[in-house]
């Protein structure tokens, strides 16, 4: 699998800017003698302050490590780059954009099998943390998309509540049921969608960008891709479905809008909110090979290739990554271990169910920006190009797009 390694390498050589927390090499022991683990984190703020309190107890439980935070927030990617172009990484860092980083990261493979660590993890998160077959990361949080619909405008339309084993027909009947009869939009999807997210549609009509060698031609251009668009498009121009500027939370939140499409990070708010709203899987496309699958946004917990000192950094990895702390973060991630989510009863929440039930579904799918080297440019292009596609201004031709955008 090719990766996306020459824009990162680039700033990672040429970089001379010295960071707070990673521009002064130190030679990995406090000044009472214990072993110094720095861990990079990019929250900020009460996350942060969280963070603290969890790297104090394992501080406290270890006479001869300490853990130092280091919050770098917004800058996250560019400290972290900073810090391998000096040969000056953090030893333990949060991670997600393997592609970019994977040159800099302990493979953590072997350090799981002495501890047999994996099993309690969902198969399928490891896709995500993975390159080439070698682990860089543990999971620590996720979130698959799932559809999520307004309970009281299903009533007040007078229809039936979406089910697992819907399919976009369904949604499509729906949405223009409701926008007929309530005068709200039916459905809402992004006008711009990140095109990271928008390739589980693909996948889910059996197509996706690329082959496994990072082709475009043939498959982003597909009739099945050139499908899925279509009919986004279809239900804007039809009118019972808008193309929002955001993500749609605003409009499912005011309840202008009776559905959307996106991740577990809303439930807290809508939940704060009253919203009387319920959760299910994503629509599947009639007459595809399989259910509907998801694109995962997966965060993980990764080693610095260079740290000095590997095992108390696995000591560190294995603490963060336990079900202890994954029960601690409950309420800003969905839990990762099988274990913590049977002990918690999550599955008993029934919004949080099919956001499991998409992440079993949706194993084994590489996205494209794991296989195209020039991701970074390429997903700036496609954003382009979907939004000449769904923005109510253009509506232009989606054959004519997507064939340029091939060609590019």
């Amino acid at each position: 699998m090719k990766k996306k390694m020459v824009g990162i390498l680039a700033v990672l050589m040429a970089t001379t800017v010295t960071f707070s927390g990673c521009g002064k090499k130190d030679d990995g022991k406090t000044a009472d003698g214990k072993t110094k683990i720095r861990f990079a984190s990019w929250d900020t703020a009460e996350d942060a302050d969280a963070q603290q309190t969890r790297v104090d107890k394992f501080n406290a439980t270890h006479d001869d490590i300490e853990v130092v935070l280091e919050a770098y927030g917004s800058e996250f990617d560019t400290k972290i780059a900073a810090g391998m172009g000096a040969g000056d990484t953090p030893d333990v860092m949060y991670m997600w954009n393997y592609p970019a980083y994977a040159a800099g990261l302990e493979p953590l493979d072997s350090y799981m099998e002495k501890d047999d660590y994996k099993d309690n993890f969902y198969e399928t998160l490891w896709d995500y943390n993975s390159i080439d077959g070698k682990v860089y990361g543990i999971p620590v949080g996720f979130t698959t998309h799932a559809l999520y619909y307004n309970k009281d405008i299903f009533a007040e339309a007078g229809i039936a509540e979406p089910t697992n084993d819907w399919t976009w027909d369904d949604l499509k009947k729906a949405a223009k049921t409701i926008t007929e009869k309530t005068g709200k939009k039916g459905f809402s999807f992004q006008m711009k969608p990140d095109p990271y997210d928008y390739e589980m549609y693909l996948w889910s009509n059996d197509t996706a960008y690329c082959d496994k060698e990072g082709k475009l031609k043939g498959n982003l251009n597909s009739d099945k891709a050139k499908e899925s668009f279509q009919m986004f498009q279809d239900m804007e121009k039809e009118g019972y479905a808008v193309a929002t500027e955001k993500t749609g939370t605003d409009e499912f939140t005011s309840g202008n809008t009776a559905m959307f499409v996106y991740g577990s990070w809303s439930i807290n708010s809508f939940n704060e909110a009253g919203l009387n709203y319920g959760v299910v899987d994503i629509p599947a496309f009639a007459g595809a090979s399989h259910d509907s699958v998801s694109i995962l946004s997966s965060s993980g917990i990764s080693m610095s290739s260079t740290s000095k000192n590997k095992e108390a950094a696995w000591e560190f990895i294995k603490f963060w990554t336990s079900e202890e702390m994954n029960i601690e973060r409950i309420g800003t991630e969905l839990p990762v271990l099988k274990s913590v989510v049977e002990s918690e009863g999550i599955m008993e929440s029934p919004e949080y169910v099919p956001f499991y039930t998409m992440l079993e579904q949706s194993s084994g799918y590489t996205p494209a920006s794991f296989i195209i080297e020039d991701w970074s440019e390429l997903s700036s292009n496609l954003s382009l190009s979907y939004e000449r596609v769904f923005n109510p201004s253009t509506l232009e031709d989606v054959s004519t797009v997507l064939d340029e955008s091939v060609a590019k």
